[in-house]
């Protein structure tokens, strides 16, 4: 493999048959559920980053719609069975030592399960905006919860238009 200049870029591929290895970020989904302005968030119980905390989301899996993604991940790490009832935002995951990442979050209501920590966490609990644990696994989490700091400042719905956070 030798770089091969694609479009501008230079990337990793081979010169005699066209072959190209791009080098894509991984999709991640999450939920952002919230309860009387506190937010829900898993301590990792797993490296990369064991011991911080987190929103709930992880990876897509091969074939899987994203919406799937997150209401799976909030189901494993949480123990809650949750209805999506909206974009909250996308985000550049770009600290994950694994992979470069996508992070898609949803906002989401519960409607069932029991709140206990499982899969990837070691603890889940509700945080008030204000006094959220440190530290936080990932910038793009830190991200998302200041735009939703942000946003319960101006009193607005909660909600974000798709592709107005990237």
């Amino acid at each position: 493999m030798r770089a091969i200049m694609e479009h501008g870029t230079s990337r990793r591929g081979c010169p005699r048959c066209g072959f190209i290895a791009y080098r894509n970020p991984a999709p991640a989904c999450g939920v952002v559920i919230e309860n009387d302005r506190s937010i829900l968030l898993a301590r990792r119980a797993h490296e990369p980053r064991l011991g911080c905390w987190g929103i709930p989301a992880g990876f897509m899996e091969y074939g899987e719609h994203p919406e799937v993604t997150a209401v799976r991940e909030a189901r494993e790490e949480t123990g809650l069975r949750v209805r999506i009832t909206g974009l909250f935002g996308v985000y550049a995951g770009r600290d994950d030592p694994r992979t470069r990442a996508v992070l898609i979050l949803y906002h989401a209501r519960i409607i069932g399960g029991r709140l206990e920590a499982g899969d990837d966490a070691s603890e889940v609990a509700y945080f008030p905006l204000d006094r959220l644990p440190r530290p936080m696994a990932f910038r793009a989490h830190r991200e998302a919860l200041a735009d939703l700091r942000r946003l319960r400042r101006r009193g607005g719905p909660g909600r974000r238009k798709a592709g107005t956070k990237a």
